[in-house]
């Protein structure tokens, strides 16, 4: 203790106290923890600037030089929301929506920082994909984007955007037409005319409908006629005769009073009379 009452440090530590808040300084410059989802490309100040021909530093702790640089990147899937106007191939506007579905690839993430930089979505994948939804959309009118073609631009978009990301150290896994809105005159006049459509096929449809039930009816009337021709010739009188005196004979046994009078009729056949 100073003759001043106050507390004086012995002069062989302050040595190790500055070595102790140097190590401090040394280590927190020098310790790096990577989230899950995450990688790390390191920059090396005296060697060389980015590491590409090494894996980045994954998940985890790493201790690296105070002097160099850790540039973290989420390596997870990443959604792109995307609503852009883009003309028809009469050059209409058309405005559409899009969800794209990206990540950088891990092994090439040296690459994408020392040529792309960590703005890559802004400079490489949203001028990408607007270019190649431009150039897809063109190719088809409004009805077509409108009735059936959602899919195929779809495909179509994702198709020319991934030939161009893949040479970007990017992998695209989908692209998603999520909607296509048309001005609304052309959008009434499509639905007008589809309606047309519509009750133009139904109207064919009753009409061959009723083709068919009426070509039925004729089948069925020309069968029953000659159902009828072969009937009438195969019966002869002989076999009216016989057949009439059968239905006599039944109607004998039923309780009824009456009077049958065989052979009276003029045709020969029985003549019942009295029937009560």
């Amino acid at each position: 203790m100073s003759n001043n009452g106050q507390l004086q440090l012995p002069k062989t530590l302050m040595p190790i106290i500055l070595i102790g808040i140097v190590l401090i300084i040394f280590l927190s410059k020098s310790t790096v923890t990577i989230d899950a989802g995450e990688a790390g490309v390191l920059w090396k100040r005296f060697d060389g600037g980015v590491v590409i021909n090494e894996d980045p530093l994954g998940e985890g702790f790493h201790i690296v030089a105070p002097w160099n640089t850790v540039i973290v990147y989420e390596v997870r899937q990443q959604e792109l929301f995307e609503k852009m106007k883009v003309l028809s191939s009469n050059g209409l506007d058309i405005i559409l929506e899009t969800s794209s579905w990206y990540m950088p690839r891990p092994q090439d993430l040296g690459k994408l920082h020392q040529e792309k930089g960590e703005n890559y979505l802004e400079r490489v994948i949203k001028p990408t994909l607007r270019s190649a939804a431009r150039s897809v959309v063109g190719r088809y009118t409004p009805e077509q984007l409108y009735a059936s073609k959602r899919d195929v631009i779809q495909s179509e978009i994702y198709d020319e955007a991934k030939k161009i990301l893949d040479g970007q150290y990017i992998e695209l896994n989908e692209v998603l037409v999520r909607d296509v809105t048309l001005p609304a005159t052309i959008k009434d006049a499509i639905e007008r005319k589809l309606k047309q459509e519509q009750e133009s096929l139904e109207y064919e449809f009753r009409l061959v409908t009723a083709a068919k039930e009426a070509q039925k009816q004729i089948i069925e009337a020309k069968g029953k006629a000659d159902a009828n021709k072969i009937l009438s010739a195969s019966l002869t009188d002989k076999i009216l005769q016989d057949k009439g005196i059968e239905a006599t004979l039944e109607l004998a046994k039923s309780p009824n009073s009456k009077v049958v009078i065989v052979g009276s009729s003029k045709d020969g056949l029985p003549l019942i009379l009295g029937n009560n």
